[in-house]
């Protein structure tokens, strides 16, 4: 079973995939925007090649560079700059808000091993882009959707559709096939040394939302979030790359004007409560950021009529505080769901203890569809992280012996 476990290829992995959506590295940022708002996965990858060619692509013409999400969007807007005039900086080319993903996705053939995508994971990348068989020719696609091929977010390239794989999808199959890896996934993931105490993104609850910005970019490329702590180091909660992902580019402006509690806050309620959206427009009239001003009273209003719940008026006038919002012992914060038009996904802040086994935090985090897991003490103090990447690097020392 285990020599036969160490056969499996990319293609394995691949089954079922949807074909990537994506990006001209020609695009702007907002063409970016326009598309990420509309689609259902959170990253949108981007190609450089050329889709008006009249002949045939074939050969290496297109190849995959980098992927964006609303995130990278949110980040760059929330620059000092571009807080000044978002519609100008809407016109920047989308390889301005690549610059920290750029180098994360490889092409591999479906015949790569198991085994070579995981030292791949472990090497940095964090997506592998894969062939896949299109269900039908590219002349009948064409045919059917006429704009398919000159589209900002066409599915084809080189005459054929790709799929990538992430670390969750890997994760996931090991976890298909845990009975493999016995004993190892009972082990605690403390006596497996899984526990990251030192590469912890951190800040302190009442710090500005803008002073977290570089973590969370940061936690982007580390596939992870930003914990939001008290002065005792005790967990909050987290500013979350998923959970921003799941909004829209006005959180811009609320990272600009907010604590990180606030932001919290903001993001993780039904909608943006209305006390919260009163002092983001009035910060910013303060400080006379008239662009982004009229940007965000657009966005707010437009959103406001597409929520999908809200906080009760005697929650949205209650003042926020590290108190109301921690951690109940069960392990999750409650997380509502975002308000986006695009996207309106449930998403919880998970944590364990050092003593859970391996097998229970990959569920965890599985279930949760993040590629981390928090790891507290008793009194909910922050201990540390456990990830996707460190997970993958214990199995990768396993499958070594299997061999």
């Amino acid at each position: 079973m285990a020599v036969s476990f160490l056969r499996h290829e990319v293609s394995d992995l691949c089954l079922a995939k949807p074909a990537l959506r994506s990006l001209s590295i020609s695009a702007t940022v907002a063409h970016a925007l326009e598309a990420l708002k509309t689609s259902e996965e959170n990253f949108l990858s981007v190609w450089d090649c050329n889709h008006h060619s009249n002949t045939t692509l074939a050969g290496d013409q297109c190849r995959c560079v980098g992927k964006v999400c609303m995130v990278d969007v949110i980040c760059y807007l929330s620059q000092d700059a571009n807080l000044l005039s978002p519609s100008a900086a809407l016109k920047a080319p989308v390889s301005e808000i690549m610059t920290e993903t750029a180098g994360t996705v490889m092409h591999v053939e479906p015949s790569c091993s198991l085994l070579k995508a995981i030292d791949l994971m472990l090497q940095g990348i964090q997506n592998l882009v894969v062939p896949i068989q299109t269900r039908q020719s590219l002349s009948s696609r064409r045919k059917q959707h006429p704009k398919l091929i000159n589209s900002n977010t066409s599915t084809i390239h080189n005459g054929q559709e790709f799929c990538w794989l992430t670390q969750e999808d890997v994760v996931r199959f090991l976890l298909n096939s845990i009975g493999v890896f016995s004993p190892l996934p009972a082990l605690s993931i403390d006596s497996l040394g899984l526990i990251n105490t030192v590469d912890i993104l951190a800040i302190n609850y009442h710090s500005p939302a803008s002073s977290a910005v570089q973590l969370i970019t940061q936690s982007l490329t580390q596939q992870t979030s930003v914990a939001v702590v008290d002065v005792d180091g005790v967990l909050i909660g987290e500013i979350s790359p998923f959970t921003l992902s799941s909004c829209d580019e006005s959180v811009a402006a609320a990272i600009a004007t907010l604590s990180c509690g606030e932001l919290m806050a903001y993001i993780d309620c039904g909608g943006p409560p209305e006390y919260l959206i009163k002092i983001v427009t009035e910060r910013l009239k303060e400080r006379k950021l008239q662009g982004a001003l009229e940007s965000y009273s657009s966005s707010t209003s437009s959103s406001s009529s597409t929520m999908f719940s809200s906080s009760s008026s005697s929650d949205e006038e209650s003042s926020v505080s590290p108190s109301s919002t921690r951690m109940v012992r069960s392990g999750r914060f409650s997380r509502s769901n975002s308000y986006s038009a695009r996207m309106v996904r449930r998403a919880e802040a998970i944590v364990c203890h050092p003593k859970s086994s391996l097998v229970a935090v990959m569920i965890q985090a599985i279930a949760h569809r993040v590629n981390y897991v928090w790891v507290i003490e008793d009194d909910c103090s922050l201990v540390g992280i456990v990830t996707f990447s460190g997970m993958l690097k214990v199995f990768r020392e396993h499958l070594e012996t299997m061999g």
